[in-house]
């Protein structure tokens, strides 16, 4: 099979290094007022840069945040480019290039595991008309038809004459020659590079400590700042008392930052954040003082009963079928904010003039950060840029842009003197922008023979998008409330199909600021649905496993998955004494994805054993990395259900660092297999869909082991005993 692509949208670059100017935007940062310009390059686009020495660097848009987006998006140009992988490198180009070349490099936002779904058609294309162009470069030298010539790692062959050559060698001639109106991309059965194991592409530099972050970020006569915003959601501040720390060493000002904040800069970023912390500072904390916990449970408590609700998926008729049954079952569940707690807390460096602002920034939408630090500076866009860095973490909480904004009002004050801002560990909790809180009421009815005749799921609880996107609501509703629960979506249909069902959501928002937090939605839309499957499952005294099969015969891939966890746990064989099992399934992101656990409870103490995850994503562009990002989000995913939860009260977050936001340790990691299934035909996610089935499965095995139902998470509230 071939498939026959259009190029024309896109223009392509085959050159050497002096064709960009010598200067690199990867792991070495450029200097300020020494970045790429726009009108550096030639007319038509870099993708592609080959190198006198042979190397091979791919640029590429999407942001790196410990994921391996960089690298997999690097082996599908690699294949499609016919090169040496071992000379493979890569770089981002800037969303200011991106700009002023019309967007060829597409969209820079990296989360909802877009990098490689949404971006494998066009950087597979670039890697194909590169090679195109190098063969006809090499074949006009020559004097014969490009037709005749092949390639491989790096090395095109015109076998009748003898000729051979490399790529460098004719580099600078391809990227004078026009880019081919079609590419032919190959058939993912023909993969050499993409679809291997391949080891990832910065390792290396994060082993040796080259690879530079946000924090690490160090330039000339730069200064530090640290902030400090009203700790109470919807508070700005009252008065400070800036001459009280202006003589304390090293200190420079004290900066207001809009009406909620307040930074202090000094030489060095500890100096700064001491001043901070002796700062006198009255707040004016606003209208929310009295929002708690206690308050947000009663108020999504009330839309669980209430009359008027947004429908996601509707079949038959549920209410009507519930009115009438004779065996009905129901129960509540719960899930609590959750903080990002990535390990690198937020930060940014900005060096402002009155002519241009630069800001040097791990974030997860670079076009989303040079946007802010063109309205923050009040300069155009095309007098601004932004220098992508790897991400310490992201988890989603880098897509957001108010760290970006802070930093480029305080670098105001400063002209001509870069300002590195770096949140506390403090303000990066009290700060956040949560995964929110919702609760769910599941209500089923069961006929005589024990079959799932009706099913209905009320959701009530806040909506991300009302938040950040509200332009993205329709008619007022939040559609990414039904992630993994509706019909005829590539992102996520519920696996299941129910005589009479009916999925709705009460919209509720406290004045806690949500965000999207990886796995959004589909997090507690797979504790709610399959954690309530297994309590019909066992009010219809069958086991578990045989439950869902009867629901899932028209639903292949979702039953592919579930079946293929089931098989390697040994579902059908006992579990080794004093262990137990449990299961989830659920489709998100584009792909399915399943998880079976095997746990024991001793004298009330959970362990678990062993995690084994399937996961069908289309294509496994990396299966290496695959599991290895199965593993991470078990991490993630575990961690939010045994312990993560941020309360409030008086109107903030409690929880203000890892002492009481308590994550995973190495000791209590259970044992993760995990089975990559290609099925082919589509391009699914792979960072967050498995997140979403390792707390159900887990929750689920401890019922087996206990008789105990676990629905308000997290688990360390609860006894087990």
């Amino acid at each position: 099979m071939t498939i026959v692509q259009s190029v024309s949208r896109r223009n392509f670059l085959v050159g050497s290094a002096a064709a960009l100017g010598g200067l690199s935007l990867g792991f070495h940062l450029p200097l300020p007022g020494k970045a790429l310009a726009a009108d550096a390059a030639p007319e038509i686009n870099a993708w592609v840069v080959v190198k006198p020495d042979e190397t091979v660097v791919i640029r590429i848009a999407r942001s790196e945040m410990g994921q391996g987006t960089l690298t997999g998006l690097a082996q599908l140009v690699a294949e499609e480019l016919d090169c040496d992988w071992a000379r493979v490198t890569t770089e981002y180009p800037t969303p200011g290039e991106n700009l002023a070349r019309s967007r060829v490099w597409g969209n820079f936002s990296t989360g909802g595991s877009r990098g490689i779904r949404e971006s494998h058609d066009y950087v597979r294309q670039g890697g194909a008309a590169a090679r195109q162009m190098l063969i006809a470069a090499a074949a006009a030298d020559w004097g014969v038809p490009a037709g005749e010539c092949t390639t491989d790692k790096g090395t095109i062959t015109h076998a009748a004459s003898g000729r051979s050559t490399t790529y460098g060698k004719v580099a600078d001639a391809a990227g004078r020659m026009t880019p081919p109106a079609e590419v032919t991309l190959k058939d993912p059965k023909d993969w050499t590079i993409a679809g291997q194991p391949l080891p990832r592409l910065d390792t290396a530099d994060k082993l040796t400590g080259k690879q530079i972050y946000g924090t690490d970020l160090q330039l000339d006569g730069m200064l530090n700042a640290a902030i400090k915003a009203c700790p109470v959601f919807g508070g700005k501040v009252q008065s400070f008392d800036a001459a009280a720390v202006a003589d304390m060493p090293g200190v420079r000002k004290v900066v207001q930052v809009g009406e909620t904040a307040l930074a202090v800069v000094a030489d060095t970023w500890w100096r700064a954040k001491t001043a901070l912390d002796a700062l006198p500072i009255v707040w004016d904390e606003g209208p929310n003082t009295g929002v708690t916990s206690a308050t947000i449970a009663a108020m999504l408590e009330e839309g669980l009963d209430a009359d008027e609700a947004f429908i996601g998926h509707q079949r038959g008729n549920a209410r009507e079928a519930l009115a009438g049954a004779a065996r009905m079952v129901s129960a509540v569940y719960g899930f609590p904010y959750q903080n990002h707690a990535t390990m690198e807390p937020m930060n940014a460096t900005a060096l402002y003039t009155p002519e241009k602002c630069e800001v040097w920034v791990p974030t997860q939408n670079g076009e989303a950060s040079l946007a802010a630090a063109a309205e923050a500076s009040g300069l155009p866009v095309n007098q601004c840029e932004v220098y992508k860095i790897h991400l310490g973490g992201g988890f989603g909480r880098r897509g957001m842009q108010d760290y970006v904004t802070q930093v480029v009002h305080i670098a105001k004050e400063f002209p001509g003197t870069p300002v590195k801002l770096i949140w506390s560990r403090e303000e990066d909790m009290l700060q956040g922008r949560y995964h929110p809180v919702t609760q769910g009421r599941l209500t089923g009815t069961l006929d005589a023979d024990g079959n799932l005749t009706a099913l209905h799921m009320r959701i009530s609880g806040q909506s991300i998008l009302a938040a950040v996107m509200p332009q993205r609501m329709q008619d007022g509703m939040d559609p990414l409330i039904f992630q993994g629960l509706t019909v005829d979506s590539p992102e996520g249909n519920l696996g299941y199909t129910i005589p009479n069902l009916l999925i709705d959501h009460a919209m509720r928002n406290p004045p806690v600021p949500p965000g999207f937090w990886r796995g959004v939605n589909l997090n507690q839309n797979a504790i709610y649905l399959e954690c309530f499957l297994d309590e019909l499952a066992h009010a219809a005294g069958q086991d578990p496993l045989a439950f869902r099969r009867k629901l899932m015969a028209n639903h292949p891939k979702h039953l592919a998955v579930l079946n293929a966890v089931a098989e390697r746990i040994g579902w059908d064989e006992p579990a080794p004494e004093g262990r137990h099992r449990g299961l989830a399934q659920i489709m998100g992101f584009g792909s399915y994805v399943a998880a079976a656990a095997e746990v024991s409870v001793t004298d009330g103490r959970l362990r678990i054993h062993r995690i084994v995850a399937a996961t069908d994503p289309g294509h496994a562009v990396n299966p290496a990395q695959i599991e290895r990002q199965v593993e991470g989000s078990f991490v993630y995913g575990l961690s939010a259900c045994l312990y993560g939860e941020c309360t409030v009260n008086g109107g903030r977050i409690e929880q203000e660092n890892f002492d009481t936001y308590e994550v995973m340790r190495m000791a209590d990691m259970p044992a993760v297999e995990t089975i990559v299934m290609p099925s082919g035909g589509f391009w699914g996610g792979v960072g967050e869909p498995t997140i979403a089935v390792a707390a159900p499965a887990v929750l689920n095995a401890i019922f087996a082991a206990t008789g105990k139902r676990i629905r308000q998470l997290p688990l360390k509230n609860h006894s087990l005993v």
